[in-house]
């Protein structure tokens, strides 16, 4: 099975790394939101990924998005990909809304200790695991390191929101728990608890992040649960909580999931979302790399691939310019970066990072003239072709400092080219990309074209 853990291109700026998603910058008011395999549970991310979790959260995610519209607006513009959302750009409101229809998971937990108010509110005594409280619940919680328990009160005395705006968000949730009861209960599935996130967009509160998933929301088999209550077959994340809570040792949750789970886990999420859509999602060992590249491509949001120029200072701009402009008139991402080799070589691991994991094919033209150091250090750490374009001034800084471009050191393979037209096209032809293969292909059956014309004319015929 393949898996998407995190997603890494030099096209998109990311701005923010969540425990489960990535947001990547498109423009002033979109962003991306990619939906990774990575599971957290207890605070905690997971050294071991779920293969499909991510296009489950995302797509259904996307489902109750569209679905609950009439309720609240929302910040889903379109699916990019089964693991990936375009969105509005909102400013979020650091609070959890979470709203409880049954006494269980954390909160039976506390209940058994002898605890009877959550955030706020008061539950009564004598009631049994995983029963229903008379009326769902709200629960909020501030989103920080760690998320903390706190009532509607000290939630406006602290700042976190105002007492207008919490109104609403508690108001909403409560509606859109009812829909997410409705639709589910239709499906044989009970809504046991979940949360919900709000942003504002020009003044105006919208509905944000996720909606009525396994990773958000706590599911039973509504079959199941009227048979055994409290051993209500569970359809979502409590299944990995459970393993996790079995296995404490000393304090310590597992920081990862054995085969068995991790399949099962997939299965479970999978299950439910084509239990709630109707739908099936594409098979966890499909490419999912290479599907998500294509997808971004396809909607416009990278190019098909890059070629990074590094230059090893400010000064060598005008001479990577002169690349960049032929590398853009071919529709490929030009990435400018500043790093030199002596003077803050500790940048160049982040370099290299971003370019050995991206997800699009490229290369890199290192642009250093005297003693080329960074052309060696990429050239011996990066899988991507390395080209050294020095931007020498004259025949003479040719002369004397071409050496230091040309013998590169053992397993550090980089070639040299002068031209810096050269350099771009040599960088876009190792990307063996096929819509760039066919237009050299062109241009140079038109080259031969003319000349031949050329070659006609000269001998008058």
């Amino acid at each position: 099975m393949t898996i998407l853990s995190n997603l890494v291109t030099p096209q998109l700026e990311k701005i923010h790394s969540g425990k489960v998603r990535e947001s990547f910058r498109v423009d002033a008011n979109r962003r991306l939101i990619v939906a990774t395999d990575r599971i957290s549970s207890f605070d905690k991310v997971l050294k071991t990924p779920v293969p499909g979790k991510g296009a489950v959260l995302n797509s259904l995610a996307a489902y109750w998005f569209e679905n609950t519209r009439d309720i609240i607006d929302n910040h889903f513009i379109k699916l990019v990909d089964p693991n990936i959302s375009l969105v509005r750009e909102a400013h979020p409101i650091k609070v959890e809304m979470i709203v409880r229809g049954y006494l269980t998971g954390s909160a039976w937990r506390g209940y058994q200790k002898g605890k009877r108010v959550i955030s706020g509110v008061s539950i009564p005594d004598g009631m049994t695991v995983n029963q229903a409280f008379p009326e769902p619940i709200v629960t909020p919680t501030t989103k920080e390191e760690s998320d903390r328990e706190i009532s509607p009160r000290e939630l406006v005395e602290e700042g976190w929101v105002s007492e207008e705006f919490y109104g609403q968000m508690e108001e909403v949730s409560l509606k859109l728990f009812k829909r997410g009861q409705e639709i589910l209960a239709r499906r044989g599935i009970i809504l046991v608890d979940t949360k919900y996130e709000f942003g504002l967009i020009d003044g105006k509160l919208i509905l944000i992040d996720e909606i009525h998933t396994p990773d958000s929301s706590r599911f039973w088999s509504k079959e199941n649960y009227e048979k055994d209550p409290q051993n209500a077959e569970q359809l979502d994340k409590e299944y990995v909580r459970a393993y996790l809570l079995k296995n404490k040792k000393n304090g310590e949750y597992p920081d990862s999931l054995p085969d068995e789970i991790i399949r099962e886990t997939t299965r479970r999420y999978r299950e439910i979302y084509q239990m709630i859509t109707g739908e099936s999602l594409p098979e966890p060992d499909e490419d999912v790399q290479r599907r998500v590249y294509q997808n971004l491509v396809k909607h416009g949001l990278i190019k098909p691939g890059f070629v990074a120029i590094v230059m090893g200072s400010p000064s060598d701009l005008e001479h990577a310019q002169k690349m960049k402009k032929v590398i853009e008139a071919y529709g490929i991402f030009a990435d400018l970066r500043v790093v030199s080799a002596h003077k803050n070589g500790e940048r160049i691991p982040e370099v290299i990072k971003d370019y050995n994991l991206s997800l699009e094919p490229g290369a890199v033209i290192a642009v250093a003239g005297r003693s080329n150091g960074l052309g060696g250090a990429l050239a011996a750490n990066l899988t991507v072709p390395v080209f050294n374009c020095p931007p020498f001034k004259d025949k003479t800084d040719l002369m004397v400092n071409v050496n230091s471009s040309l013998m590169m050191p053992s397993n550090t393979p980089a070639a040299t080219v002068i031209d810096p037209a050269n350099a771009a096209l040599i960088g876009l032809r190792s990307l063996n990309l096929p819509s760039l293969k066919q237009r050299f292909l062109n241009e140079i059956n038109q080259m031969k074209e003319e000349l031949r014309d050329a070659d006609r004319k000269i001998r008058g015929r």
